[in-house]
C-alpha cells in the first residue's frame, strides 16, 4: 500500500515521446490520492509505443478522423451478428499478408485473443508446453481449455526436449493413450525478461517431436526483424514453419485488440468458436483504420521510407541505450535488439526509490516487483520507441547514472558493454604482449558517463571489443 504512488499513474494526452502526468499527493500513506488539478510533463519511457503511431497528428490521425465520420465510434455489434465491416475484411486481409499467413483474423482486446482461444485450438486428450514466463492471458486461456498443461524452464531447449520425450513416450494420464495433439506455445519477446524466443531451435525441435507451434508476438510484432514483422522475419525463418501466430495490436500499431493468422481451416474454426469474436463486441472503425494505415506505413505502401525509418530509429535507441546502461554497471536483461530494456533493482524496496528519483527528474518509468516478477527480482522497465532522439536517451543515461550511484544499483563490472577501447596507436597484438609481460595498465571496467555518450553511437554499429 506505501507504494501505490509507483503504479497506475493517471496521464493526460497522447502517450508518445512525452506524457503528461496527474500531479497528485496523499495524507494518509498512499490509500487514497487528492488531483493538484496540475500535471508535469515527463520523458515518455513507460508506454509500448514501439514505433511511435501514438499519435494525434499525422496520416495515421488523418484516416481515423475521416473514418469516424463515415463509420462513427463503433459498429454496435459482435462480429458473428452484425458487426462485421468492410474494414475488418480489409485489416484481416493486410495482417494475413503483413505476417505471411493465409488467413487471420482480429480481435478487440489482446488479453481476450489469448484467454478465448485455447479452448478452441485444444482440449480433452490435448497436452499444451508452456513456457515458464509465457503471459497470464496464456496461462489463462489453457488452463480453461481442459488440455493437459507442461511447463518447461525459460527459453531451455534441452528441457523442453526431455520434457517432450517423456510426454510422447507415456501418452495421456492413466490410460497411456497417445496424445491427440500436442501444442507448444512461447512469445517471441518476453514483456518482462526483454529475451526472445530461440525460434531456429523450436523449428528444429518441431520438425523432430512433430508438435504445433503458437508463437505469441505481442511485443516483438512492428518491433523486431528488418522489416518489422516479428521473430520470424528477425530470424529469417519461413512463417509458414509457425503453425500459429497471435499478435496484439496495440504496442507498435498505436492501436488496440489483438489477432490470429494462421492457416485458413484454423481462421475459420476460430470465427465460430472464439469467444470474443462471438459475445465481444467487434473492434471499432476508428481502431481498424489505425492499425490498417499504421501496417501501410511499416510495409511502404503509403508515405514511402517512413517505416523503414522507423524500424531503424527503433533498433539504433534499442541498441544505443542496451550498451549504455551496461557500460555505466548495471545489470540488464534480454538481448540487443529488444525494445523492452529491464534493469534488475533486485531490492523491493528499492523500486519505490527509483520511481521517486526518476519522476524529480521528470523521467516516467514503470517499477515491476513480485508476482510479476521473483520477489528479489524486481526491475525498472524502460520501453524504448521510434519516437525517442539520442538527446531523450541521453537524458536517461545520465539520470540513471546518477540514481544509480545514490541506490548503490551497479551491481555489475561494466564489461558486458564491452572493454574500453585501446589507445591510439596500439594494436590488439600489443596488447597481447603487454599482457604476458605483466606491463598492462589495466583500466577500471566501468565507463565514465562522458564516455559512454561520446562512443555509444559509433560503437552501436560494430562489433564489442
Amino acid at each position: 500500500m506505501r507504494i501505490n504512488d509507483c503504479f497506475a499513474r493517471p496521464i493526460t494526452g497522447v502517450p508518445g515521446r512525452f506524457i503528461n502526468v496527474l500531479d497528485r499527493t496523499s495524507d494518509d500513506f498512499n490509500q487514497t490520492f487528492k488531483f493538484s488539478g496540475t500535471s508535469t510533463e515527463t520523458l515518455n519511457m513507460s508506454s509500448y509505443n514501439y514505433l511511435g503511431f501514438a499519435q494525434s497528428e499525422g496520416p495515421c490521425a488523418d484516416a481515423v478522423e475521416e473514418t469516424t465520420r463515415r463509420y462513427g465510434l463503433s459498429s454496435a455489434s459482435s462480429r458473428m451478428d452484425a458487426g462485421t465491416l468492410d474494414l475488418h475484411s480489409d485489416v484481416e486481409n493486410l495482417v494475413a499478408n503483413f505476417v505471411g499467413k493465409p488467413a487471420a483474423m482480429v480481435f478487440s482486446m489482446g488479453y481476450g485473443t489469448n484467454a478465448a482461444a485455447f479452448s478452441t485450438l485444444a482440449g480433452k486428450g490435448c497436452l499444451v508446453i508452456s513456457d515458464e514466463l509465457n503471459h497470464a492471458s496464456i496461462r489463462f486461456g489453457v488452463r480453461i481449455s481442459g488440455a493437459v498443461i507442461g511447463m518447461y524452464r525459460h527459453n531451455d531447449m534441452r528441457d523442453l526436449e526431455r520434457l517432450l520425450r517423456e510426454q510422447i513416450s507415456q501418452g495421456q494420464p492413466r490410460t497411456h493413450r497417445p496424445w491427440k495433439k500436442i501444442l507448444v506455445v512461447v512469445e517471441g519477446l518476453y514483456s518482462m525478461e526483454g529475451t526472445m524466443c530461440n525460434l531456429p531451435a523450436l523449428i528444429g525441435l518441431k520438425k523432430q517431436y512433430k508438435f504445433n507451434l503458437f508463437v505469441d508476438e505481442a511485443h516483438s510484432i512492428g518491433a523486431l526483424g528488418p522489416n518489422g514483422r516479428g521473430v520470424c522475419d528477425y530470424f529469417g525463418v519461413d512463417t509458414a514453419e509457425v503453425d500459429i501466430l497471435m499478435g496484439t495490436l496495440t504496442k507498435s500499431f498505436g492501436a488496440n485488440g489483438g489477432y490470429i493468422a494462421a492457416e485458413k481451416h484454423i481462421i475459420d474454426k476460430l470465427r465460430y468458436s472464439h469467444a470474443g469474436s462471438i459475445f465481444g463486441e467487434a473492434p471499432a472503425p476508428p481502431v481498424i483504420t489505425q492499425i490498417s494505415t499504421s501496417l501501410r506505413l511499416i510495409a511502404g505502401e503509403v508515405v514511402i521510407g517512413q517505416g523503414e525509418e522507423r524500424l531503424r530509429r527503433l533498433a539504433f535507441n534499442s541498441r544505443y541505450l542496451r550498451i549504455g546502461l551496461k557500460r555505466l554497471g548495471f545489470i540488464i536483461y534480454g538481448q540487443d535488439d529488444s525494445p523492452i530494456i529491464p534493469l534488475l533493482l533486485y531490492n523491493p524496496a528499492k523500486m519505490p526509490a527509483f520511481s521517486h528519483e526518476m519522476l524529480r527528474r521528470k523521467i516516467a518509468v514503470v517499477v515491476v516487483g513480485y508476482p510479476a516478477t521473483p520477489l528479489v527480482s524486481s526491475r525498472a522497465r524502460f520501453c524504448v520507441s521510434a519516437a525517442h532522439t539520442k538527446d531523450d536517451l541521453d537524458r536517461l543515461l545520465a539520470a540513471c547514472d546518477e540514481i544509480g550511484d545514490i541506490l548503490q544499483l551497479k551491481f555489475s563490472s561494466g564489461l558486458a558493454g564491452g572493454a574500453i577501447p585501446l589507445a591510439p596507436g596500439v594494436t590488439p597484438e600489443m596488447e597481447k604482449e603487454r599482457k604476458q609481460r605483466g606491463t598492462l595498465v589495466t583500466m577500471p571496467p566501468r565507463w565514465p558517463l562522458e564516455e559512454v555518450l561520446k562512443r555509444g553511437v559509433k560503437d552501436v554499429q560494430a562489433p564489442l571489443r
